[in-house]
């Protein structure tokens, strides 16, 4: 028999909130499995996502080759369907129980059948965090074609006020026809829509369109093969990254909107403009040995900053633990400015060591809470919340899970929720998820990365402003027959609750809701009515809506809350939940840690594969895994091995600067005619003024010493074509660099003259409303209180209403946009060096401006020079006179290492 020819494999990631899947091309010759149409399209029907990836090969070799479709898609989607053609036959994959799956597979290997297992299994390492992969094989004859289609669904979840799709795109090789379709529709209306790409070029930025009205949006990427190329040269493809779509929806005064499609209705309920309730928070810190090093930094680093976030008005206490726990106060402090500042310093001091007692740390933090009920020193109308940090298992003191989470579970007793935070993999997260589940919190997995502090405040942040305790939502009985979860222990700001259920055969013509909950000192209700009729007739307009959408929707919530009560289930509820949870996957086709889908592949390949979703456990499934097609001889052998060790779970069953002169590098002295003074984009040397200083001047030697970068770099506004370059002064605090009020722009920055530039940039921009915070190691987008970490020279491609945010290769981050001055950020290739800057386009600066930079945009006068020395002026702004000096700069907003250009260079 032959042996089956190399494996060639492809790849697409699509990610919708938390939606991602990849078709990943690991080699691409051109007489082998090539990829000749890859389509995505992706329909968001009232924030539920039905993805459609297809994709076409061709073998163009003479021999049969192995081609692979491979898939990474996030834990929360649910694969609905999957399917090949091969020479005209369809060949189909079948949901099935995952009993009846395995037994299939077991009796296939005893009959001597080649068959295969595929796992979906959860791979960080390779598409960054949360994913599932996977994967199927087959065996293409030469010139033949295979098309290869996966659909599947997921509810986009509201995550910090907004609403996330994620498209990573890795073909690897160009493709003909590569064409990716995003439609959005929501009934409450589209209230922001922004992109974001880590591989996007301005010429690629053509292939990309969007279109938007009040309830729909499109968003289109199709690019050319020469717009694919990196050059024109090369084969290889600029296609290498994410592309994401943020959005967020408009808000009735009730905060909730019913929707209605062929006999089941969806509630959404999201409250924005409700008072946050007081906190009374506890962080349990683990700083046991394993904490040691980056993650212990990282750990003080982001308790420093939620430290800082606290409200004033909330009350906390710290407690940190290895074998022995100690409380940093013995009661709650408010969260006043100087037991704030006490706190960081004590965090700050915080050192790893020792073993982990996870049990005496909790109750230490339940009996805390328990105090300070028993004194009334718990408000009326807070709320008390535990946060957990850990990065291992119990090893010292109660080191049974099992009797740590009765321990904590009769210790809370309903009154306080439990957060749990994991760090790294080899915490048992399992343990952790059923101890958050099951005292009214959530359990999330913190990644060993550099941008862990930044999860660790993201995560903060979700919890931070509680608006809503106890609520619960009410419909009147005769009106629906089945529903969802309906109440909730709290509502956060930036999260949405959400209800879906069936109407009975006559339902009302009108369906009404009541929402009640918890306020800071009041309770409150909420009342909302919807139309049937006109529902119904809403969702039939929209052409790619998809059938029966909201039922789905229904069933996919439904199964997805068993399966998190199957987590933190006693032994007595357990087979009933998994009973319930499996009938409505099976019936509604979709791959769950209770199903499987059985793959069937043509004669003389293996025939059948067997994918299964795997539930996040604890570091079993760190490393990337995939199906490999077995040699004939050892695969029957190899298959039973592999099926043994199947574990037996609780699931089982700028303006771009020309250089100085006519030669790069060439060393021109600032006052040779040839040295044309630079404006934006245009050359200039009109100024007769200057023209006359230019031929007194003579020329200098014809070696200079090593050009210098300029701090900043300054364009001018007006008829002048000077550039000034700002050298600082060293500053302990933040200095107001740049504040334009009409623009809603402020700039801020910390100097180091041991780094030879800023140590810390901070930008705001009140419209649209974001951070931008820079420093050596990398930089910080804050938008609608997530933090966003990007590496410098990590190509970025940002899109928000009324401003772009680039950043290249060479670590050129730009801010600009219609009506802004743009705002250029240089990192050098040390963080041992600091940040440069520049402003370009100051002529939309207004008048109302202020700061140490912005000074030089109010009125500036340029003294006559004094003597014959032309190159040294005095400027005088509002008073103050700054000695100008006439000097060669390199300016390092273009291509690297930079060009030379003259400037005036001002100190301050």
């Amino acid at each position: 028999m032959k042996i089956p020819a190399p494996s060639h494999t492809w790849s697409i990631v699509l990610i919708l909130p938390s939606l991602l899947a990849i078709l990943q091309t690991t080699t691409a010759r051109k007489k082998d499995i090539d990829i000749y149409s890859l389509t995505v399209d992706s329909r968001v029907s009232s924030r539920f996502a039905h993805t459609v990836i297809t994709s076409r090969v061709v073998n163009r070799a003479d021999t049969v080759q192995e081609a692979t479709f491979q898939i990474e898609l996030p834990k929360k989607a649910f694969i609905t369907n999957f399917s090949m053609i091969i020479d005209g036959v369809t060949y189909p994959g079948n949901i099935k129980s995952k009993d009846e799956a395995q037994e299939q597979y077991r009796a296939a290997v005893g009959r001597g059948e080649s068959a295969g297992l595929i796992n979906l299994v959860l791979s960080p390492r390779v598409t960054g965090r949360k994913t599932e992969q996977f994967q199927v094989s087959v065996n293409v004859a030469p010139a033949a074609k295979v098309t290869f289609e996966l659909i599947y669904q997921e509810l986009l979840r509201r995550h910090l006020g907004t609403y996330e799709l994620l498209l990573k795109v890795q073909p690897q090789q160009l493709v003909k026809h590569l064409q990716m379709d995003i439609h959005i529709f929501e009934p409450q209306g589209i209230s922001f829509l922004e992109t974001e790409s880590t591989f996007m070029t301005q010429e690629l930025a053509e292939s990309l369109t969007t279109s938007q009205n009040k309830t729909k949006a499109h968003i289109r990427f199709k690019p050319t093969l020469s717009q694919q190329q990196k050059s024109p040269d090369h084969e290889d493809t600029v296609l290498d990254g994410e592309f994401i779509i943020r959005y967020d929806v408009n808000r009735s005064a009730s905060g909730g909107s019913i929707q209605i499609e062929n006999g089941y209705f969806v509630h959404y309920f999201a409250p924005e403009n409700l008072p946050t309730m007081p906190k009374n928070v506890i962080f349990v810190i683990d700083k046991s040995g394993s904490m040691s090093g980056r993650k212990i930094h990282q750990t003080r680093e982001a308790l420093i900053k939620i430290l800082n976030d606290l409200n004033p008005k909330d009350q906390f206490n710290l407690i940190v633990f290895n074998e022995e726990a100690t409380q940093w106060k013995p009661s709650l402090k408010q969260a006043s400015a100087g037991n704030v500042k006490e706190a960081t310093d004590y965090a700050a001091s915080i050192h790893a060591q020792g073993g982990t007692n996870i049990n005496k740390a909790v109750l230490m933090a339940v009996d805390l809470l328990d105090n300070s009920n028993r004194a009334e020193l718990l408000p009326a109308g807070s709320v008390s919340l535990i946060i957990l940090l850990t990065d291992g298992q119990p090893t010292s003191g109660e080191t049974n899970p099992t009797v740590i989470q009765r321990n904590v579970k009769e210790a809370i007793s309903s009154k306080y929720s439990l957060f749990c935070l994991g760090f790294g993999f080899d915490v048992d997260y399992a343990f952790l998820e059923k101890l958050a589940l099951g005292n009214g919190g959530l359990a999330r997995r913190i990644y060993k990365d550099s941008d862990s502090a930044l999860q660790l405040q993201d995560f903060y942040q979700e919890v931070a402003n509680p608006l809503l305790l106890a609520v619960a939502f009410e419909y009147p009985s005769h009106d629906v027959e089945v529903i969802t979860q309906d109440s909730f222990r709290h509502h956060f700001k930036g999260s949405e609750m959400v209800v879906a259920g069936k109407l009975p055969d006559q339902g009302p013509d009108v369906l009404s809701a009541k929402v009640s909950g918890q306020m800071h000192l009041q309770n409150i209700t909420f009342e909302t009515k919807a139309s049937v009729a006109q529902q119904e007739k809403e969702f039939h307009s929209p052409k790619y809506i998809f059938h029966n959408f909201m039922e789905r929707l229904w069933a996919y919530m439904t199964i997805q809350q068993k399966l998190e009560q199957i987590v933190s289930a006693s032994d007595a509820e357990l087979e009933a939940l998994k009973a319930q949870a499996l009938e409505l996957s099976l019936k509604y086709n979709f791959v769950t840690p209770l199903t499987s889908m059985v793959v069937t592949k043509p004669e003389g390949q293996d025939q059948f594969q067997v994918a299964e979703k795997p539930v996040e456990n604890d570091n079993t499934q760190r490393n990337f895994q995939s199906f490999v097609t077995l040699p004939h001889g050892v695969r029957k052998h190899q298959a039973q091995t592999r099926q043994r060790q199947l574990p037996r779970d609780r699931w089982a069953g700028p303006k771009p600067c020309p250089k100085a002169g006519p030669g790069a590098g060439a060393p021109y002295s600032p006052w040779d005619p040839r040295h044309a003074l630079l404006t934006g984009n245009t050359m200039s040397t009109q100024s007769p003024s200057l023209n006359k200083l230019l031929s007194q001047h003579p020329s200098p030697p014809t070696t200079l010493a090593p050009l210098q970068a300029p701090t900043i770099i300054l364009s001018l506004p007006g008829p002048s074509v000077d550039q000034l370059c700002i050298d600082m002064k060293p500053s302990e605090r933040f200095m107001n660099l740049l504040t334009d009020a009409d623009q809603g722009l402020t700039v801020t920055g910390q100097y180091d003259k041991q780094k030879a530039g800023f140590s810390s940039i901070k930008i705001i921009f009140r419209n649209p409303e974001l951070l931008v915070h820079a420093s050596p190691d990398y930089v910080v987008v804050i938008r609608n209180q997530k933090h966003t970490g990007y590496k410098w020279k990590q190509t970025v491609f940002s899109v928000f209403p009324d401003l772009k945010m680039t950043m290249d290769k060479r670590g050129l981050l730009l801010l600009k946009g219609p009506d802004k001055v743009t705002i250029g950020l240089l990192s050098r290739d040390s963080p041992q060096k600091g940040l440069l800057l520049f402003l370009n386009d100051t002529h939309h600066l207004s008048s109302n401006i202020d700061g140490e930079l912005g000074q030089f945009y109010q009125d500036v006068l340029w003294e006559p020079p004094e003597g014959t020395d032309s190159n040294q002026r005095k400027l005088r702004v509002q008073g103050n006179h700054f000695l100008a000096i006439r000097e060669l700069k390199l300016d390092y907003q273009q291509e690297s290492p930079g060009t030379e250009i003259s400037c005036w260079t001002v100190k301050i």
